[in-house]
């Protein structure tokens, strides 16, 4: 049986254990520890709020790492999307797949397989599971706009989930929103 490395490059400081890839500091943790978490978290606040949390949470995160990775490997434009879509298909998240891309307007479908959402899931309850990723490709891809010079709000959503039991993979849309003011930047450092 072949023997993989990660794709991504983990420095551990010697010193401090802290990880970093690319620069950034990581946490590598189980899966179920994560997903304890979350299952935690949208059982105290309610599936909504929970969901809304998520979203500007996972919104600001790709933002973030958007702006990082783009001047750490001098990435511009929809290249910055599509390396976003590639380092989290290795960090064990799922398989992300572009399937669309309009580089003019950030509308976007994403098939996800293996999400590792589903995989967690107990299956006692067929639902949609995976719309957590949603804001982490609205954040991601209006940081690319921003980068170009275009204004676009986006809203992204779960059209299909593998959770459910009725599809084989997972289908996120990410459209051009007419919504005002539902996105919107938060300051953390």
């Amino acid at each position: 049986m072949a023997s993989f490395e990660p794709a991504v490059p983990i420095r551990v400081d010697p010193e401090t254990g802290i990880w970093t890839t690319d620069g950034l500091p990581m946490i590598y943790l189980p899966r179920h520890f994560y997903l304890n978490h979350i299952a935690a978290f949208t059982k105290a606040l309610g599936e909504g709020p929970a969901l809304r949390v998520l979203y500007e949470a996972g919104y600001e995160s790709a933002w973030q790492w958007c702006e990082k990775e783009a001047a750490q490997h001098n990435l511009h434009g929809a290249d910055v999307f599509l390396h976003y879509m590639k380092r989290i298909s290795q960090r064990g998240w799922g398989q992300f797949t572009v399937l669309e891309l309009n580089r003019s307007t950030g509308e976007t479908r994403v098939q996800l397989d293996h999400s590792v959402f589903v995989a967690g899931h107990s299956g006692l309850e067929k639902q949609s599971v995976c719309s957590g990723f949603a804001g982490w490709f609205a954040g991601a891809l209006e940081w690319v706009g921003h980068s170009m010079g275009f204004n676009w709000k986006l809203k992204a959503t779960e059209d299909e989930c593998a959770g459910d039991g009725q599809h084989g993979h997972c289908i996120f849309w990410i459209r051009p929103s007419n919504e005002i003011g539902i996105y919107h930047r938060v300051a953390i450092k």
